[in-house]
């Protein structure tokens, strides 16, 4: 993600000719959901769901605040973090249900997403379902339809295996440096874009 935002950002500001549409980074930017579903795995494991969910929610509004004085009309407005503050607060309630209801409403889910993605509304209110609006840009878009069916097959996945003290991989590797930003990913995210966009505008600056 890091990388993908920094060759994005060289392409955005600095006018550096990188296309981001070839196989290989449509491939590569797709590890995102894989974020999503371990993030789906881990929320069980909480113990503090409602705080980390506000938590969240606050950097959140945090990012959209600091992006729209950047950036103007391309600021974020439920990106990656308002994403999952949401389905944390939406797991009160999808954790009762059974394996195969949310089976089926993952299913739902993706069924409907194409659908309400070509549904055109009039306010920024129903983005979070997908829904945008003629001349909608922004830089992090997260919609709720599709990608609360990844959340929700994490949740099914911690059910199956790891409420159970069973796990999808079989084995074990631990290494400091993993470890490590696994346990930073939060702050890494939210501190890597400033940090890169610092750099860029103060290159920018320098070489005027």
């Amino acid at each position: 993600m890091i990388i993908y935002h920094f060759l994005y950002d060289l392409n955005e500001f600095l006018g550096v000719a990188i296309d981001l549409n070839t196989p290989f980074w449509r491939v590569y930017t797709r590890t995102y959901l894989l974020f999503i579903f371990v993030s789906g795995v881990s929320t069980g494991f909480s113990r503090k769901p409602l705080f980390n969910a506000l938590r969240l929610l606050g950097f959140a509004a945090g990012i959209s605040l600091s992006t729209y004085l950047a950036l103007g009309d391309q600021y974020v407005r439920f990106g990656i973090l308002h994403f999952l503050g949401v389905c944390m607060l939406l797991h009160f309630l999808l954790k009762r249900l059974e394996v195969w209801q949310l089976l089926a409403l993952a299913a739902g889910i993706l069924g409907l997403a194409p659908r309400i993605g070509r549904i055109k509304g009039q306010t920024g209110w129903l983005l979070p379902l997908g829904i945008t609006y003629p001349g909608f840009r922004t830089i992090d878009y997260f919609p709720l339809f599709p990608y609360l069916a990844v959340f929700i097959m994490g949740m099914i996945a911690y059910k199956l295996y790891y409420h159970k003290g069973r796990s999808l991989f079989k084995f074990s590797w631990e290494n400091p440096v993993i470890t490590w930003i696994s346990k930073n990913s939060l702050w890494i995210y939210l501190i890597h874009q400033p940090v890169i966009l610092a750099g860029i505008f103060l290159y920018k600056y320098l070489a005027q």
